[in-house]
Protein backbone atom coordinates (compact mmCIF):
# COMPACT_ATOMS: atom_id res chain seq x y z
CA UNK A 1 0.00 0.00 0.00
CA UNK A 2 1.20 3.71 -0.79
CA UNK A 3 0.58 6.51 0.98
CA UNK A 4 1.29 8.71 3.58
CA UNK A 5 3.69 7.19 6.18
CA UNK A 6 1.19 8.29 8.88
CA UNK A 7 -1.60 6.49 7.62
CA UNK A 8 0.71 3.55 6.50
CA UNK A 9 1.73 3.42 10.24
CA UNK A 10 -1.81 4.01 11.36
CA UNK A 11 -3.22 0.58 9.18
CA UNK A 12 -0.03 -1.43 10.63
CA UNK A 13 -1.34 -0.32 14.09
CA UNK A 14 -4.75 -1.04 13.69
CA UNK A 15 -3.53 -4.88 12.22
CA UNK A 16 -0.90 -5.36 14.96
CA UNK A 17 -3.62 -4.18 17.75
CA UNK A 18 -6.19 -6.53 16.43
CA UNK A 19 -3.69 -9.81 15.93
CA UNK A 20 -2.81 -9.05 19.54
CA UNK A 21 -6.22 -8.72 20.69
CA UNK A 22 -7.11 -11.91 19.05
CA UNK A 23 -4.16 -13.80 20.32
CA UNK A 24 -4.95 -12.68 23.48
CA UNK A 25 -8.39 -13.09 23.58
CA UNK A 26 -8.03 -16.48 22.60
CA UNK A 27 -5.74 -17.11 25.48
CA UNK A 28 -8.47 -16.17 27.83
CA UNK A 29 -11.38 -18.07 26.49
CA UNK A 30 -8.60 -21.51 26.50
CA UNK A 31 -9.09 -24.28 28.88
CA UNK A 32 -5.54 -24.05 30.01
CA UNK A 33 -6.71 -20.21 31.33
CA UNK A 34 -9.21 -21.85 33.69
CA UNK A 35 -6.26 -24.55 35.17
CA UNK A 36 -3.46 -21.94 35.62
CA UNK A 37 -2.04 -21.69 38.54
CA UNK A 38 -3.37 -18.29 39.88
CA UNK A 39 -5.36 -14.88 38.60
CA UNK A 40 -2.38 -13.56 37.86
CA UNK A 41 -2.54 -15.17 34.17
CA UNK A 42 -6.28 -13.96 33.45
CA UNK A 43 -5.35 -10.74 34.66
CA UNK A 44 -2.27 -10.23 32.54
CA UNK A 45 -4.72 -10.92 29.93
CA UNK A 46 -6.69 -8.81 30.43
CA UNK A 47 -4.70 -5.66 30.71
CA UNK A 48 -3.33 -6.61 27.29
CA UNK A 49 -6.33 -6.71 25.84
CA UNK A 50 -7.25 -3.14 26.67
CA UNK A 51 -3.97 -2.26 26.28
CA UNK A 52 -4.67 -3.58 22.36
CA UNK A 53 -7.93 -1.82 22.38
CA UNK A 54 -5.81 1.64 22.96
CA UNK A 55 -3.74 0.54 20.27
CA UNK A 56 -6.49 0.34 17.58
CA UNK A 57 -8.23 3.55 19.21
CA UNK A 58 -4.80 5.65 18.69
CA UNK A 59 -3.89 3.90 15.76
CA UNK A 60 -7.64 4.84 13.87
CA UNK A 61 -7.21 8.44 15.19
CA UNK A 62 -3.75 8.21 13.17
CA UNK A 63 -5.69 7.30 10.41
CA UNK A 64 -8.88 9.91 10.84
CA UNK A 65 -6.29 12.80 11.06
CA UNK A 66 -4.30 11.85 8.00
CA UNK A 67 -7.55 11.53 6.06
CA UNK A 68 -8.57 15.27 7.34
CA UNK A 69 -5.35 16.79 6.79
CA UNK A 70 -5.13 14.74 3.28
CA UNK A 71 -8.54 16.10 2.57
CA UNK A 72 -8.08 19.67 3.51
CA UNK A 73 -5.22 19.84 1.30
CA UNK A 74 -7.32 18.92 -1.72
CA UNK A 75 -9.66 21.40 -0.92
CA UNK A 76 -7.12 24.24 -0.32
CA UNK A 77 -5.19 22.58 -4.18
CA UNK A 78 -8.64 22.74 -5.64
Amino acid sequence: MTGPISFNNGIQGIRTGLEGMQKTASQIASTEAMRSEGPYELAKSLIDLKVYTYQVDASAQVVKATDQVIGTLLNIKA
